[in-house]
């Protein structure tokens, strides 16, 4: 019987510098989840922003998470909204992923949605799965010191608030979403064009002049681990979506010529 919080590893390696490799999880599969949680990652991404999961389907990816290894499940939130930011993390979820910070208000409000009063707006359920029904009686004591929020930057006007979105006291890494930046650069499709790139190293260097761990999804494995050594501390590096599509295409392509 948990009577105790769990330490959240990944937050400690993030505040410690040490690299984290992840994998992003868009099948909304509990299945999935659990075969690539054993499978040595450190981090997996639960995507509800363009995903069809929903806060029924996250809590099987936790249970699923948590059976199949010790890989950290991260939830990237719809949007930075606090009612859904709070069903989550009475669900269990305590590492949290908001999309689209623009600036440092932004972060503010990320930050409260998982604070209970009077440092934020978290509303306060005694009994809940992140409690384990109410056996762990240090929750309300510890769960901040657990619970790790991820701010993702994904436009020119985000990267240059980088450091005063970094400096929001809560925001344990700021995560550059190359996708969407190269949509708000004029290159939709093209996260690889040069300018994306050139944009990308600048936020690295202004995270990490921030003091906080920067992170980034990068499906090539020579460019990940290119990033890796430019300084980036937590990289997505492939999806359940993506290995099951190009192996399967792999596959056909051998028997059928």
């Amino acid at each position: 019987m948990q009577s105790e919080l769990r330490e959240n590893r990944f937050k400690q390696a993030l505040a410690g510098g040490v690299r984290q490799v992840g994998f992003w999880l868009t099948l909304a599969s509990p299945n999935a989840t659990e075969v690539v949680a054993g499978a040595g990652f450190d981090w997996l991404l639960i995507d509800m922003e363009h995903a069809a999961n929903e806060v029924p389907t996250v809590v099987e990816h936790l249970r699923a998470a948590i059976t199949g290894g010790a890989a950290e499940p991260v939830v990237r939130v719809p949007w930075n909204e606090p009612v859904v930011v709070k069903r989550l993390l009475d669900c269990g979820a305590r590492s949290l992923m908001f999309p689209y910070i623009q600036n440092a208000d932004d972060a503010r409000r990320a930050v409260a949605s998982t604070r209970y009063p009077p440092k934020g707006i978290r509303g306060f359920s005694g009994v809940s799965r992140a409690t384990n029904f109410g056996r762990v009686r240090d929750y309300v004591g510890r769960c901040e010191e657990e619970i790790c929020v991820i701010a993702q930057i994904e436009s020119p006007g985000a990267l240059a608030a980088v450091p005063e979105i970094a400096a929001v006291p809560g925001i344990d890494g700021v995560f550059i979403g190359p996708n969407d930046l190269a949509a708000n650069l004029g290159f939709v499709g093209r996260a690889g064009a040069p300018e994306v790139r050139a944009e990308i190293d600048k936020g690295l260097a202004l995270i990490r002049a921030s003091g906080k761990p920067a992170g980034l999804l990068n499906f090539s494995e020579s460019d990940a681990l290119a990033q890796f050594q430019a300084g980036f501390t937590f990289i997505a590096v492939g999806s359940d979506t993506g290995v099951l599509a190009r192996n399967a295409e792999k596959l056909a392509r051998f028997f059928q010529g």
